[in-house]
């Protein structure tokens, strides 16, 4: 698919959806409002029971086939083991340059985001792209209207180890070379917080090829607020204590959680 690599590269916007009907509307909108044309979405449905794959079908029928849709539109519907499961599928078929994971309820900032955020490279030699682009994340509630910036923010120059004060980027904000990306697929084993441990392995495996990680200084993606991770906050939060012990040791993952509870007190 990536026929202008000399100028511009194509970006998969993977979609992992499943029963979705209440959410999903907004991200479509978000992607089909793209200016960027090298966009392929790809959508991951885990055999939705709900209204869901009436949304898609609409999409694509309305998005398809037409003078001013630029944007390709893949659509993989079976059943799966669950989210990483599905985005380790979008993974495996994605044909573009770059991925992001956009999944249901979060939309990309700006009409003009993927434009402004790629736009750059194509001053560059497509062998010197980065690896990684990064940026930052503004968190919107269920209609889609701001509440805050994102308490964490984003590194002017991005590591692995920046990630054990916590997810400095947002998964939605992390764009990633597709062919970099497959080389760490999401482990299985976390089922809430499997994104974070991802982005890690990706950030030491950039250090240790010295591939480049760049900062984009753009707001890509509008997050909503009450996502998996939101729901199951108990569980999310063992789970990532867990995974910085496996990257930073033990001592680290104990001591930046006291930390964490210690500023979760004094907020009150």
């Amino acid at each position: 698919m990536d026929t202008t690599e000399h100028l511009l590269p194509t970006v998969t916007i993977a979609t992992v959806t499943y029963n979705a009907e209440q959410t999903l509307p907004r991200t479509l909108e978000s992607v089909a409002a793209q200016t960027y044309p090298y966009v392929e979405h790809l959508i991951v449905d885990g055999c939705s029971k709900d209204r869901t794959m009436e949304q898609i079908h609409r999409y694509v029928d309305a998005n398809t086939d037409k003078a001013q849709a630029a944007h390709v539109i893949q659509v993989i519907r079976e059943p799966d083991r669950g989210l990483y499961d599905a985005m380790n599928k979008a993974l495996e078929h994605a044909t573009g340059r770059y991925i992001v994971f956009l999944n249901a309820g979060d939309r990309l900032h700006e009409a003009d985001t993927l434009q402004r955020l790629f736009a750059p490279l194509s001053q560059m030699p497509c062998g010197e792209w980065p690896a990684i682009l990064y940026g930052e994340t503004d968190c919107v509630d269920g209609e889609g209207r701001f509440l805050r910036h994102r308490r964490l923010q984003a590194p002017e120059n991005l590591t692995w180890k920046d990630f054990r004060w916590g997810m400095l980027v947002c998964h939605q904000s992390f764009y990633v070379s597709t062919d970099f990306a497959r080389k760490e697929l999401y482990d299985l084993a976390y089922r809430f917080s499997s994104d974070y441990d991802w982005c890690i392995r990706l950030l030491k495996r950039a250090s240790r090829s010295r591939l480049p990680v760049c900062n984009s200084h753009l707001i890509l993606t509008d997050y909503l607020n009450e996502g998996m991770t939101t729901q199951n906050h108990q569980a999310s939060l063992w789970e990532r204590f867990r995974i910085m012990a496996r990257h930073y040791g033990w001592g680290a993952a104990f001591a930046q959680h006291v930390w964490f509870l210690v500023r979760a007190v004094l907020k009150r």
